[in-house]
């Protein structure tokens, strides 16, 4: 075992809960599960144990991988799983996010938007590998509930699911998020944390501002992109 790379063909998710989403949202592409000397035995092992026999996933027991793949010292439990293409839905909204650079904001955007119950997220490149374990451990497993199609560019998405709404967050914008009534099926769109979306999306669909007191100079980026997904999905909680 080696220290993961984007090359990889697998991915891990660390941690029981996690290894608990991927057993159960993704048990296709489940390999096996690793268990630290240290776990210790109960209720929440028990009901692993269970579902590995019941889904014929191997345990394998020891602490190099915990040594090489994880540094939290209260990781006992790793899942292992081969990394998937599942592919968005063109009649469902979708968050695109365009060249995102930081593996927790992908993770926690990812879960945000599990939150509220939009499964389809779309990445431009040049961006973080969303399949990282950083990238999973952020989104508590999130990743397990998503549909996710990578792009090289925002004209490639566009000439393949352009067919909707668009509502690019920037702020030069023609629209505050208080003023706007999102048109299904829509793209939520959010752009790099250090440099937002270029001005050209300006031109794309309705461009949209959250303002905020200029007690701060901005919003980070999982935070703006929850703000915005509350206001788009409220009406449906």
């Amino acid at each position: 075992m080696k220290r993961y790379k984007k090359e990889d063909p697998v991915s891990y998710a660390l941690g029981i809960t996690l290894t608990f989403e991927m057993l159960k949202y993704a048990p296709e592409h489940a390999r096996r599960v690793y268990i630290h000397s240290a776990m210790q035995k109960g209720e929440a092992f028990d009901k692993l144990e269970a579902l590995c026999k019941e889904l014929k996933i191997p345990m394998e027991y020891g602490d190099k991988p915990f040594n090489i793949l994880s540094q939290k010292e209260n990781c006992f439990c790793i899942g292992e799983f081969e990394k998937f293409e599942r592919p968005v839905d063109a009649g469902a909204n979708h968050v695109v996010l365009h060249n995102p650079s930081n593996a927790g904001n992908m993770g926690t955007i990812m879960r945000s938007a599990a939150g509220f119950g939009i499964t389809n997220l779309v990445i431009i490149t040049p961006a973080v590998d969303h399949f990282d374990p950083k990238t999973v451990r952020a989104s508590m497993g999130a990743l397990f509930h998503l549909n996710i199609s990578v792009f090289s560019s925002f004209e490639e998405y566009a000439a393949q699911y352009g067919n909707r709404s668009m509502y690019p967050f920037m702020l030069k914008a023609q629209k505050k998020l208080s003023e706007l009534t999102v048109q299904e099926p829509y793209s939520l769109i959010f752009g790099n944390e250090a440099t937002g979306l270029p001005d050209s999306f300006l031109n794309v669909g309705t461009s949209v501002i959250i303002t905020h007191s200029h007690r701060i100079d901005s919003l980070n980026l999982p935070i703006a992109a929850s703000i915005a997904l509350y206001e788009a999905t409220k009406k449906d909680f």
